[in-house]
């Protein structure tokens, strides 16, 4: 019997010309949107491919110079896009694209997509994601909100009930045969975008990269089950499909528009980020107060500098000294303000962490935010990641830095600003390559997301089952 129900839904669906008309047009959504996203990635990846090899070619191939000299003309880190950002965009349109590398300054990543666009991108993207978070659980409304509600206007419902069925049978036989359908809508999609992605798309059929796919494959799988039970129940709640449509497209609405907006307004409100400007001032304020590897060498903290290298050489004169005295008060310096730029970053961090934070509660009280940050996770289009490729970029930095200013230490005499030093010298350095985290590090990221999605299915598992019980016939 309860296969029969399931089967009965199923095929009952598929007769109705006005969902599959729905369905078709979601179906074709989501397949433009798998394919523009593939092209998008693939021509951002080509671009910031062959513009990082560019720069790593221009840095070793560069022309004799002081290495100081060197050290300002600095190098560019460009991330790369993750292999499944193609199904989720998250972040990356509006996160920049490349850092300016150089001695003595800290550069943010610069030229997101969202700068070079027209203000229509405010509106969000046609992306994969967007139509399985916002377009699905839509479809899924209009395929369900009649499940009981109107069998109870038609008096179908007493009759199925004669044939020694419970409504919690009749429930998952419903929900059994709605799923069916989903699944007709959203695994072309899918199966397009596994083919494209290990197939035609040039992409390493990686373990990282299959564990990713997989995972945002089965948090939405999750998600539109939640929706799919969720709004079975809300039908049985209700005598009339009328009101139970209504019903459902108030939560669609609160779900999907009103709580992530108040969310993300709360969290600016109760934690507030310092302007470009101010943070600027307060790190060159703080600066000051460490040596400065370009100053004439007469402050307190230089003349210390200078008195520990005497006693540690055993000499009494910068002259003496075996090592080039320039070289280590840069190298000083580049130390003191990178630790104080690395310090105001991380407070920067953590406050925007904060405000995410606020989001990531709330998906205890709507399953969209949930999946919304399990899948930028997942697709390494989150603000985690951005700040991962952040602090790899200036760990090659300050690495590079200290290298020229090692070199002018160990190979030039003091007060010597006019050698130039071969090309081969550059050649030395490694060039800047970014590799993304592990899915596991990732959804570390996002345990909070992951207990409440969960909770969201065992919720309405429970919970909705036990007011089916309870749900009046007539």
């Amino acid at each position: 019997m309860i296969k029969s129900i399931a089967k009965k839904e199923f095929i009952s669906t598929l007769r109705d010309r006005r969902f599959m008309a729905l369905s078709i047009i979601v179906l074709l959504l989501l397949l433009a949107a798998t394919v523009v996203g593939l092209h998008s990635y693939n021509t951002l990846q080509a671009e910031r491919d062959a513009a990082q090899q560019t720069v790593n070619d221009q840095f070793a191939n560069s022309e004799d110079r002081h290495p100081h000299r060197m050290a300002h003309y600095g190098s560019y880190a460009f991330r790369p896009k993750s292999s499944i950002s193609f199904l989720d965009f998250g972040m990356d349109s509006y996160t920049g694209a490349s850092v300016f590398m150089e001695a003595h300054k800290q550069n943010s990543a610069n030229f997101s997509q969202a700068q070079q666009s027209s203000s229509l991108i405010r509106f969000g993207e046609m992306t994969v994601a967007f139509v399985l978070q916002m377009l699905i659980p839509l479809l899924i409304i209009f395929l369900c909100f009649g499940a009981f509600a109107q069998e109870k206007e038609t008096g179908t419902l007493k009759i199925l009930l004669s044939q020694g069925v419970s409504l919690r049978q009749v429930a998952w036989a419903k929900v059994a045969g709605y799923s069916k359908v989903v699944a007709l809508v959203v695994a072309p999609a899918m199966l397009l975008a596994s083919a494209l992605l290990f197939g035609k798309g040039g992409f390493d059929l990686s373990s990282d990269v299959l564990v990713r796919l997989l995972l945002f494959i089965g948090f939405y799988l999750v998600y539109f089950f939640i929706f799919i039970v969720l709004s079975v129940v809300i039908s049985a709640l209700h005598q009339r499909s009328s009101t139970a449509l209504v019903t459902l497209l108030g939560i669609w609405i609160l779900c999907c528009v009103i709580i992530p907006k108040a969310s993300a307004n709360l969290g600016a409100t109760l934690y507030t980020t310092p302007t470009k400007a101010q943070m600027d001032a307060d790190v060159h304020e703080e600066v000051a107060k460490g040596i400065d590897g370009h100053g004439s060498g007469q402050d307190e903290r230089t003349e210390a500098l200078k008195q520990e290298l005497f006693k540690k050489y055993k000499v009494s004169s910068i002259e003496e000294l075996p090592v080039n005295f320039d070289g280590i008060r840069m190298a000083a310096g580049e130390e003191h303000s990178t630790q104080v730029y690395q310090e105001h970053f991380d407070e920067l961090t953590n406050i925007f962490r904060k405000q995410n934070r606020i989001s990531e509660y709330a998906s205890f009280l709507n399953p969209y935010l949930a999946v919304r940050h399990l899948s930028m996770g997942m697709a390494g289009a989150d603000f985690d990641h951005y700040v991962h490729f952040q602090n790899e970029a200036e760990q090659y930095r300050y690495n590079l830095a200290q290298g020229l200013n090692n070199i002018q230490t160990t190979r030039l005499k003091y007060g010597d600003k006019e050698t130039r030093l071969s090309s081969d010298t550059w050649k030395e350095f490694q060039p800047f390559v970014y590799e993304t985290p592990q899915a596991g590090w990732a959804l570390t990221n996002h345990i909070v997301s992951f207990i409440a999605l969960f909770m969201w299915l065992a919720l309405v598992r429970l919970v909705g089952m036990q007011l089916i019980d309870k749900t009046k016939i007539a």
